[in-house]
């Protein structure tokens, strides 16, 4: 199938609607819901879906995020093809059963709409909720805007229920930011959609009652050690699956994807790494400032697990300066999660940019165009003085510099 012949139509999205759009063509067995801000208006608009019979989902409402995701393992693990979605507080609840998901290699896929952790509580954008279970066993995408949202999650399906990868993937949207804002989206025909995910083949359903095996067993110290170097496999493996995926994606659809967008970051001399809709702000800023003669360039950061070590260093070891963006907390750490990882990709190389770490954005503090214009003069500055180099600090923060 080439490009030219698949069909394609424009419609107006939010974030959500996108989401909602890319689960009703993916139309899984089983669907757990439960509401909570920011992530409410996917699920609404799914149910709609539902109730309207446009998809033959099983919706299952439950009490909480816990039982959500409960449920959702407990579909998955029968032999459904099985979603849920979430935000915030909502997957924090669901903390003890996202780790047994991934443990138990069910390719689940989830939305998270992005936002910020209590306390103090707030409703808006930030990373700290996919960041805080990083460490999970997930497959974690960032989406920059809702055409990306809606892309990566038809793509994560593919990678999820990939034979040797068989891992959950999230794929997060900054909320409201991206969520409740409308955008052109690019939506693909139903059938060219669910010819590309194809259908779901599980490995020792539950129910498949001939041919039975033990499931969520007690695991001491005799195998347990095996189990978690199989998972540690599996998300190695994920690295080239999902190459092949956005490579396939693009060749079918003309949207194509890798592990992360390099924008004027071939020639550039300062870059500058973040994730999600900054992601779309800075390429402004980059544009405004490349025409003042500075040589700047950005690398959004599209896979966050598994990180993309080897890829990234590649791309960014010709820079005399690189600004790393966080909209989380390590805190305690040296920098920011994104940060950390940054910093120990590069720390093999004999010559290595001059890193910063700036922590922004948290509970949906505003990040500007004349912002990133600004931190991009902060990092050349630090380029050239050696003042700032290697440290983490807050932007945009009440008494900063």
């Amino acid at each position: 199938m080439t490009t030219a012949t698949v069909k394609k139509i424009r419609r107006a999205f939010t974030g959500n609607e996108a989401g909602a759009e890319a689960m009703r063509q993916i139309n899984p067995d089983v669907a757990a819901v439960f509401p909570i801000t920011p992530q409410t208006e996917l699920m609404h608009a799914f149910a709609s879906f539902v109730a309207n019979g446009k998809v033959k989902t099983e919706l299952v409402m439950v009490e909480s995020e816990h039982s959500a995701m409960s449920a959702t393992v407990g579909a998955s693990a029968a032999g459904a093809r099985a979603m849920t979605a979430t935000s915030a507080n909502g997957l924090a609840l669901m903390w003890e059963i996202v780790y047994i998901a991934a443990s138990s290699r069910l390719p689940i896929v989830m939305p998270i709409i992005n936002r910020a952790l209590s306390g103090p509580i707030n409703i808006h954008c930030d990373h700290s909720d996919m960041m805080g279970c990083r460490d999970s066993g997930w497959i974690q995408m960032f989406s920059e805007n809702s055409q990306e949202e809606y892309d990566n999650l038809i793509q994560a399906i593919r990678i999820a229920e990939h034979p040797d990868v068989l891992l959950p993937v999230m794929v997060g949207q900054d909320g409201f930011i991206i969520s409740h804002s409308l955008e052109s989206v690019e939506v693909f025909d139903d059938e060219e959609v669910r010819d590309f995910i194809g259908e779901y083949h599980p490995k020792n359903p539950l129910l498949d009652t001939d041919h039975p095996y033990t499931f969520g067993p007690l695991d001491l110290q005799d195998y347990y050690m095996e189990h978690k170097r199989q998972q540690h496999q599996g998300m190695q493996n994920a690295r080239q699956v999902i190459l092949d995926t956005g490579k396939e994606f693009g060749e079918k659809f003309g949207h194509h994807y890798s592990n992360f967008e390099e924008f004027h970051l071939e020639d550039a001399e300062i870059g500058m790494i973040a994730l999600g809709s900054t992601a779309g702000t800075a390429k402004v800023a980059v544009e405004n400032l490349r025409e003042q003669g500075k040589k700047v360039g950005l690398l959004k950061l599209r896979v966050f697990r598994p990180f993309p070590f080897k890829e990234l260093v590649e791309a960014v070891k010709h820079l005399k300066g690189l600004i790393v963006l966080d909209r989380s907390d390590s805190f305690g750490a040296m920098g920011g999660p994104v940060f950390l990882d940054v910093s120990a990709s590069l720390n093999n190389l004999t010559k290595k940019p001059v890193t910063r770490n700036l922590i922004y954005g948290l509970g949906g503090r505003d990040m500007k165009v004349q912002d990133l214009e600004k931190i991009f003069g902060m990092m050349e500055k630090t380029v050239k003085t050696g003042k700032g180099a290697g440290s983490s600090q807050y932007y945009g923060a009440r008494g900063d510099d």
